[in-house]
């Protein structure tokens, strides 16, 4: 795909707090290729067990502490078991549980300590999932050397679109200005591995992992929805690639995070019927998915895709806005009606909880996506009826997302203590 050469160096030169200002990182970061059922309990702390292990092989033991979300819900997205297979081919590994005990960085805190044969500690780290299998300590995100640098000089929303109407250009085209060219080929293994996990999850059937003996839905879904006319055939089938993709990850499946594991299904859904029954090319798609990215990267970078740090609204409601915004790209949506559509995904899912059941990624989290899928759809078409002109900006929504989700209990952020979780228990 050819890139855009000159777009913004008129931009650049009248607008000098930008020339040098490169302060959000690469949609690779937001598009995570891995196993679930969980980014932020699952794929944060496999990688962070990697890192440790990689530099203590000659220890004698590691002992690992999980503190606050991390440890009340940690067994039920297997979290134990990501740092096990991480740590013991080559170290003995110890997990002690901390589920009250909150670190005041991120409620995803963990603790490694290594020791010699003679019980003394020779290395200690304290390292945060802070979602979307992101690392970060107080001082900051931690980078490695698979992970993508800074590169774009606008993080908001408002700059973003004024840059779009100024030039006459899309989303997907900033996007293409300030990565590298190979963003395109890895949007290509985005949206492969986001096929193929429809693709099995529409194939498969049986019960999900777990005590809650949960029955997969998505194949039932695929062929009901064959008996429809064609507006809730539609609907159906919607349903059915947003709970194939989520029942993948459920069961430790290969999914790509948009933004984060428990919230895997809304886009792909989105862009996988549209694909099917609009016949858009792939181009079209990788377009569709570098605009989505920019959407999802605007909130993990002015707020939050963690659940146990704003609750299932930084999750599910920032995958809806992100499959609503590059729902209206494909429709042909001016960068207004893009940014309103993606604005309504995210105000219309404001103060959800994340309270899965068993600390479980499956109720209410396969549904939520399914559903999710469902308004993005809508927030496209209720945009597609305005010239994009609205009172609410997506900053302001993202900013009210995030104190919303600062005000929220901590019992309603993946603790398992409240909502439905407290409800099961009793």
């Amino acid at each position: 795909m050819r890139r855009a050469e000159t777009l913004t160096k008129a931009y650049k030169i009248n607008n000098n707090s930008h020339q040098h200002r490169i302060i959000m990182k690469s949609i690779r970061e937001l598009y995570r290729i891995g196993i679930g059922p969980s980014s932020s309990h699952t794929m944060g702390p496999r990688s962070a067990a990697l890192t440790f292990v990689d530099r203590n092989k000659s220890a004698a033991k590691i002992q690992t502490t999980l503190y606050g979300s991390l440890a009340a819900t940690g067994k039920g997205h297997l979290t134990d078991k990501a740092i096990i297979d991480s740590i013991e081919p080559h170290v003995p590994v110890e997990i002690i549980w901390q589920p009250t005990v909150f670190l005041p960085f991120h409620p995803n805190g963990m603790k490694f300590e290594a020791f010699d044969e003679n019980g003394n500690v020779t290395d200690s780290w304290t390292v945060y999932s802070v979602g979307g299998g992101q690392l970060a300590d107080e001082n900051g995100p931690i980078s490695s050397g698979a992970e993508s640098p800074d590169v774009y000089s606008m993080s908001t929303m408002t700059e973003i679109l004024e840059w779009c109407q100024k030039y006459g250009r899309s989303y997907w085209e900033y996007v293409d200005e300030c990565e590298s060219p190979e963003i395109w080929d890895y949007l290509a293994e985005v949206w492969q591995t986001m096929r193929e996990a429809i693709e099995r999850g529409l194939d498969c059937e049986g019960v999900l992992p777990g005590p809650l003996n949960l029955p997969r839905r998505a194949a039932t879904y695929h062929v009901r929805a064959s008996g429809y006319k064609s507006n809730l055939q539609s609907r159906g089938l919607v349903f059915s690639y947003a709970l194939a993709v989520s029942e993948e990850n459920a069961s430790g499946g290969k999914i790509v995070t948009a933004p984060t594991c428990g919230s895997c299904g809304v886009v792909p859904a989105v862009l996988y019927h549209l694909q099917k029954s609009r016949e858009f090319s792939n181009a079209r798609i990788y377009r569709a998915l570098a605009t989505a990215g920019l959407v999802g990267n605007i909130v993990k970078h002015n707020a939050s895709i963690s659940g146990a740090e704003v609750g299932c609204q930084g999750e599910v409601g920032v995958a809806c806005a992100m499959a609503a915004a590059a729902a209206n790209q494909l429709f042909g949506g001016s960068p207004a009606q893009i940014e309103y559509a993606a604005e309504m995904g995210l105000e219309h899912h404001l103060g959800m909880t994340c309270d899965p059941v068993c600390g479980l990624v499956q109720i209410p989290c396969i549904e939520r996506n399914a559903y999710a899928a469902a308004r993005a759809l809508d927030a496209n078409l209720y945009s597609a009826f305005t010239d994009g002109g609205h009172r609410v900006s997506f900053d302001r929504v993202v900013e009210v997302m995030k104190q919303t989700g600062h005000d929220l209990p901590s019992i309603y952020k993946e603790t398992g203590e409240g909502g439905l979780a407290r409800t099961w228990r009793e």
